[in-house]
């Protein structure tokens, strides 16, 4: 299934994709907003458990997971089980 064109997976596949170290090229306005849209989905996932869609890009292409977002840093957005994705590879987050 596709959106935006990502396509949707399953948050258990996460582990086995391939992010390259590169960030994905946004402006800063497009990074500000997705940290200010990962702290409400944090805030949400710990307090409802509510999910969000997180649109990201891998090695093979844009992928989208909507997903409870437990906790992040810098670095790293922490799913359920530690799965993570790196940060710098969100192109952005959606919250319903």
């Amino acid at each position: 299934m596709f959106m935006h064109g990502a396509t949707i997976i399953a948050k258990e596949l996460i582990p086995a994709l391939r992010f390259p170290r590169d960030p994905v090229q946004l402006s800063d306005a497009e990074r500000s907003s997705i940290m200010e849209h990962l702290e409400h989905a944090t805030r949400l996932g710990n307090s409802e458990h509510g999910k969000c869609r997180i649109i990201f890009r891998d090695d093979e292409g844009l992928k989208a997971v909507e997903t409870t977002v437990w906790t992040y840093d810098p670095e790293n957005i922490v799913l359920k089980y530690g799965t993570t994705i790196p940060v710098s590879r969100v192109v952005s987050i959606d919250i319903p």
